[in-house]
């Protein structure tokens, strides 16, 4: 499985005269990376003629044999094709697994033609975990093609991105301590939801002329479009983060998410942390305990910080800080807390830092 900058060395070697591999698949959970990565992929197909498309989505009930079918169909106009299949849940069952399985073992039998495939495939898949990019079906896919992995994009990256962007369209913005700011000040406006990050840039690209961009100019025009989920609020804590922590808590209260789902997922993460860190305290090689306890991505970077961090005795107060919080959240009395659990999440916050 190879990562985006791959596929971009492929399409140069395509636009070089190269030819398309007859089979290629997509997983990512980033809608704006992942359409992007796809249509520079189909673009480039449909000036080496593939232009006859075909999508499938894979529901209940859905006919496993037209997969295996769509290479041996030829196009009514004699045109190459493009045969796209979206897996939505990354999980086909069994009779798919088998089914991909034998389709991959189809796609590699018929790799001989020197002009190329007539005929490209692309499946489409969420981000997968460590368990499914193992299995059978997936291993099987990922060598009779090309398995491309679109990663999200971390919160440390996002102003170089950001900034990558508006170059893009001639712009930049001021160097020195304004600039860092205003781009700081984008990031947390658009956290979390790329999408709106990337309407954000085009509209600043119709509002101002090439050049450079001011602080002003940033503050005034850009819109608070940012999203946040339970996941990334883990990790701000993990990151002792306590701004970025303060914002995810305001954005998922103003939007509504429940308490008690968060406080259990701050529970657990607490817990994990606790175990994590006194086993490591007793000597035990903390790269093994986080392969066991299925620590993976930021995370995995996350933990050992936190862990070097964080004193006991205020993990402690922290875990009893969060239980008594999931009990006034549900009712029950819980004695010297805020009268505000969501303040009370910001004072555990406090405590990982």
């Amino acid at each position: 499985m190879v990562k985006v900058d791959a596929l971009h060395m492929h399409l140069k070697s395509l636009n070089g005269g190269g030819t398309m591999l007859p089979l290629y698949v997509f997983s990512g959970d980033e809608p704006l990376l992942m359409m992007e990565a796809m249509d520079q992929l189909r673009l480039t197909a449909k000036k080496l003629s593939f232009t006859d498309r075909e999508v499938m989505v894979q529901e209940r009930g859905f006919d496993w044999s037209t997969l295996m079918n769509a290479g041996q169909t030829m196009s009514l106009f004699g045109d190459k094709r493009w045969v796209e299949l979206r897996i939505p849940t990354g999980r086909p069952g069994r009779d798919g697994a088998d089914a991909l399985k034998q389709f991959a073992a189809q796609i590699s039998s018929q790799q001989d033609g020197v002009d190329g495939p007539d005929t490209v495939f692309c499946i489409v898949l969420p981000r997968l975990d460590v368990k499914t990019k193992t299995s059978a079906w997936f291993s099987a896919l990922d060598h009779a093609g090309m398995a491309i992995q679109v990663d999200t994009l971390d919160r440390s990256q996002l102003p170089q991105w950001i900034a990558g962007r508006l170059k893009k369209q001639n712009q930049e913005i001021e160097s020195g301590p304004e600039g860092q700011r205003a781009l700081e000040f984008i990031a947390d406006q658009v956290e979390g939801n790329l999408i709106a990050a990337h309407q954000e840039i085009l509209k600043l690209g119709l509002l101002y002329p090439a050049g450079k961009l001011t602080e002003e100019q940033i503050r005034s025009s850009i819109l608070k479009v940012a999203r946040y989920n339970v996941f990334e609020l883990t990790e701000a804590m993990l990151a002792g983060d306590l701004p970025r922590l303060n914002r995810m808590l305001d954005g998922l209260k103003g939007e509504g998410e429940p308490l008690v789902l968060i406080l259990w997922s701050v529970t657990e993460e607490l817990r994990l942390l606790s175990k994590l860190k006194a086993a490591s305290d007793a000597g035990e090689s903390l790269q093994q305990l986080m392969r066991t306890n299925r620590i993976w991505g930021n995370k995995e970077r996350l933990y050992p910080a936190a862990i070097r961090r964080v004193q006991p005795v205020k993990l402690r107060r922290a875990m009893q800080l969060a239980a008594g919080l999931d009990r006034q959240s549900k009712g029950l009395h819980a004695a010297e807390l805020p009268a505000d659990p969501w303040d009370g999440l910001r004072l555990v916050g406090n405590l990982l830092r």
